[in-house]
This record gives C-alpha cells, structure tokens and sequence, in this order.
C-alpha cells in the first residue's frame, strides 16, 4: 500500500475499487457522509444524477455505487464507494470523492483519512487529512484518466460552506433555501441509513453464481462473552455471505443469526473446540441489517464476508471442525472422512428444481456420531454446511 501526502499522485487499476472515508468516532465528534461527483472535461458534472450519496446510491451508468456505513471494533468508522473505473463513461475524465459533516467541522474528526482498496481487501493507496480545522465539506481525492489509463490524487481541499457550496463549484443545481438543497443529507437523516436494494444488482436465475461474483468490504467485529452483533447496512439484501469465528480456550462457542426483534432464531454455528478458527454462512434480510448473537467464554473475533471467502470444493479438501464449502460439480458422489469422536454433521443447501419454490433445498447428507467413513449422492451446485469436532475430508466422486 503506498501512503499519500498532499498533492501527490499515482495509478491505480481500472477495475473495481472501494474506497472508504474512515475516522475515529467519539462522543462529540461529528458523523461524516461520503459522496462521489463524476465530471467532465470542464471540471463539471453534466446533471445532477451525476452525485452520487446516501441518498441517491447509484450513478446510472453503474460505475459508482455508495455502499454505505460500517463500523469497526476500534471505534473506527467508514462510509464506503464501490467504483469501477472500467465502466466510468467516455467523456467523463474525473470521479471526485469527498465527504460532509451532519454537525459540526472536520477539525473535530480525529484519525480522518481516505482508503483505495481491490475488492479482495488488499490496499492500494491511503492519505491522511492532517490539516482539517473549520470545514464542514472536504475533497479528499480523485481518480482522474491520464494517457488511457487512471490515476488517483491526494487533494485535501476544505470547504467552510458545506456540501451546498463544494456541489455548486463542481455545477450541482443548489437552491437558496439551504433546506431543500437536493445534495446535502437533512438534518433528520439517520446517521446509518437503511441498505437501498439499487445498491447491487437483482441476483440471476444462477444465485450461487451470483453471489459469489458480489463484493463488499469485510466486517470485523471483536468482543468476549455473549454479544449482540448488528452488521453494516451495506451487506447485499438477500445474499448469503461467510460468518467467521476465531476463539481460543472457550468452553463453548455459538453464533445465532436474530429476528427482526433482536431475538436468536436460527443456530448457525455451534463447537466446543478448544482452539476454534470456524465458518458458516447467513443469509442478510431484504429489510434490516444481518444480526447475530455470540456465546463464548473468552475473547473472538467475527468476521463477515463475501461468500468468494469460501473454500471451493473440486477436487477434496481437508478440514477440522465447523467449515463453510462451495460446490459447483454437478449431480453426483462425495465422500466423507471423520476423524473426531462426536458428530459429523453435513447440510447441503442449492437452487429447487421447482419455480414455485423461492427458498433453497436442504439436504442432509451426513448425520454420524465418531470416526467414519461413508458416501453420499450429492443433487445440484451449493452450499457445504459442515459441522465436526475433529479432522475431516471430504473428496469428489467415489
């Protein structure tokens, strides 16, 4: 990763990127909008659909999307851009991203800062804004086109009028009355908005395709003891993503995905391992943020991930307690190996055959108790669902 100062430049991949506007939150500190603004060859946006924030999520070309808040165990808030530069339009020559304050001024956000990342997590760039004092608007960078490729900039440019008067020097349409301003959050906004389905695209017939080709940032969380955990509202609705725990030297772990009430209603993972590193998968609600609860006696952490963070099963793979497995073979024969001395249990979830049926099918395929070593038909492409307290391995074919 290279870090920036004021001013200096470098390229970056034209292909998809998220980039974050991250900072320390506190009790008095400010909380902080991300906005993208496409320009022209005039340093202007053509219309006003060419802002890109909360409240209008997704350019209509598709080439930048805000993906919305998240929050880390630190204390570190990010607000988050999903770019692809390969599908900016001709004509269009910079993506600007800047941010504003809903109170306040970015001299009362500590640790700001701006973050380039791919998709899979690995940095590209960062640059701190050491400088901030009375603005209540920033430009933090952009990514502009030079000689047919892309490039990324570190600007640090404050404003003291706002978002109204960053938006009107770059062409967005303002109104006098600063209360209808179609480009600055109104002050009633909640400060983590509700997941908008435009954010991402309606999953195809092939839905285990679909989600693995989905990206977002992952999700860390880390506590000790039972906790209730919501998740970022910019998780795709509707998706199944990987749910990831590591704990040592607990008695029990157990993670339950929650209802709309808070309440645990779904166990998806359960171990009495004494060193567990343990996946499975949830699937997000279309109307809420994913919530989970957390038993354990010691300290975790929970990670919340692309379902890509799956292992894929092709040929066989070796594994020790609960696991998470991608299958995409057709119809046929996998075998199981278990090394442990209590269950081995093994779900497989894929795509019904029936159109009436919206929800996925559920195969047991393994139900035992200590060693063994068995096969079983497996129907369609999908999920693996493992759970085990010792060894395993699970191969394709007989």
């Amino acid at each position: 990763m290279t870090v920036m100062t004021k001013g200096g430049n470098l390229p970056v991949p034209a292909a998809a990127l998220q980039v974050a506007v991250t900072w320390r939150q506190g009790a008095r500190v400010p909380d902080v909008d991300v906005s993208a603004l496409l320009l022209d060859a005039t340093g202007r946006v053509r219309s006003d659909a060419d802002l890109v924030f909360y409240n209008q999520p997704a350019h209509p070309s598709g080439a930048v999307r805000h993906l919305g808040k998240g929050q880390g165990a630190d204390g570190t808030g990010a607000d988050w851009l999903w770019l692809d530069l390969a599908a900016v339009e001709l004509g269009m020559d910079r993506v600007v991203v800047a941010a504003s304050t809903d109170t306040g001024t970015f001299g009362q956000v500590p640790f700001l800062d701006v973050r380039v990342a791919l998709p899979d997590g690995q940095q590209v760039a960062s640059f701190t804004i050491g400088d901030a004092s009375t603005e209540t608007a920033f430009v933090f960078g952009e990514f502009y086109r030079r000689n047919g490729g892309w490039k990324f900039r570190a600007v640090g440019q404050g404003y003291a009028s706002g978002l109204a008067g960053l938006a009107t020097d770059f062409g967005i349409s303002v109104a006098e009355d600063p209360q209808p301003v179609p480009v600055a959050p109104p002050p009633a906004a909640p400060a983590h908005p509700a997941p908008v389905a435009a954010s991402f695209p309606a999953p195809p017939a092939d839905r285990l395709a679909a989600e693995l080709a989905l990206s977002f940032p992952p999700f860390t969380h880390r506590a000790s003891g039972k906790e209730r955990v919501t998740c970022p509202p910019n998780l795709p609705p509707g998706a199944r993503v990987v749910v990831e725990i590591e704990c040592r030297d607990s008695i029990s772990v157990h993670i339950d995905s929650c209802d709309a009430y808070g309440r645990a209603d779904r166990d998806l993972l359960s171990t009495y391992e004494d060193e567990v590193h343990a996946r499975t998968f949830a699937t997000v609600p279309e109307d809420r943020p994913l919530s989970l609860v957390v038993r354990a006696d010691t300290p975790w952490t929970l990670r919340v991930l692309p379902l890509a963070h799956a292992r894929r099963l092709v040929h066989s793979l070796n594994g020790r307690g609960p696991d998470l497995l991608v299958y995409e073979g057709s119809a046929g024969v996998l075998s199981f190996v278990h090394q442990g001395q209590s269950n081995f249990v093994v779900w497989h979830y894929f795509t019904s055959d029936d159109p009436e049926w919206q929800d996925d099918e559920e195969d047991l395929l393994v139900n035992e108790v200590g060693r063994l070593d068995v096969l079983a038909p497996v129907r369609a492409p999908g999920l693996l669902r493992i759970e085990a307290d010792g060894p395993w391995r699970i191969g394709v074919g007989g």
